[in-house]
């Protein structure tokens, strides 16, 4: 049995986004497998998924709606869990096939390497596999003091990767994002859409656009500045990929 984690918390984003996940993970995958979502509200989820409570966490009230809230699943015990699973952000788009994920390192933790900082030993926690137990540390030194990792670090992901001794990172070519490996540059984004490799696995779409504006062609701006260099045109891939 593969075991793939998510997690949900809060109204960013709502149960479609869960269940789109659970469709694609059962479009990709060839074996077994099993979607488990840590949630606070599993209402309207695709009867398929494992519905489970958010693990605890001593979780600043600061901080609580943000990703260090998925630190929780480092825990141990985690439910029965047990070996590697493998842990999607609930906004990525699944393209291509996840057996290999399991297959690929097994026993270690694997991970996105962060588009933003490709020659850095981050990783981009919107996909990673991990051995659950083997690295409770993480979990266990900033629930016994959230607030002097977060006086060290800006964000949870840049925490996991310096606390983690034994990180590799999945083929480029499988986990993509699309504003930082899609995106024509500037100005090309204006008249060229954004193309899809056959070689990918996931996308990831952190941030802005969410993948229903990216597939219409709308990129939601704060500043008016910004749209001048922030636009994306309609993907078709997107809901050929995202259902």
């Amino acid at each position: 049995m593969q075991t793939i984690i998510c997690i949900k918390w809060g109204t960013r984003y709502g149960v479609e986004y869960l269940n789109r996940l659970a469709s694609m993970v059962r479009r990709n995958s060839r074996r077994e497998t099993r979607l488990i979502c840590f949630t606070d509200d599993g209402e309207g989820a695709d009867p398929w998924v494992q519905i489970a409570p958010l693990p605890p966490i001593n979780l600043p009230q600061r901080v609580s709606s943000t990703p260090w809230r998925k630190l929780s699943l480092w825990q141990y015990p985690l439910l029965d869990l047990e070996g590697d699973v493998l842990f999607f952000d609930l906004d990525v788009v699944i393209t291509g096939p996840l057996d290999d994920f399991f297959d690929f390192e097994p026993g270690r933790f694997c991970v996105a390497r962060n588009w933003t900082q490709p020659n850095d030993r981050i990783g981009n926690t919107s996909i990673y596999k991990f051995p659950v137990g083997k690295m409770s540390h993480i979990f266990d030194t900033f629930n016994a003091n959230p607030e002097a990792i977060l006086g060290r670090y800006r964000i949870e992901q840049q925490y996991i990767s310096a606390e983690s001794e034994d990180v590799v990172f999945f083929p480029p070519e499988w986990c993509l994002s699309f504003k930082h490996s899609l995106l024509p540059i500037w100005p090309l984004n204006f008249f060229i859409a954004p193309r899809l490799p056959p070689e990918a696995r996931v996308v990831a779409f952190h941030g802005k656009p969410d993948p229903d504006e990216a597939r219409d062609g709308i990129w939601p701006v704060n500043a008016g500045w910004k749209k001048f260099y922030k636009y994306v045109l309609p993907t078709p891939w997107i809901a050929e990929h995202w259902r």
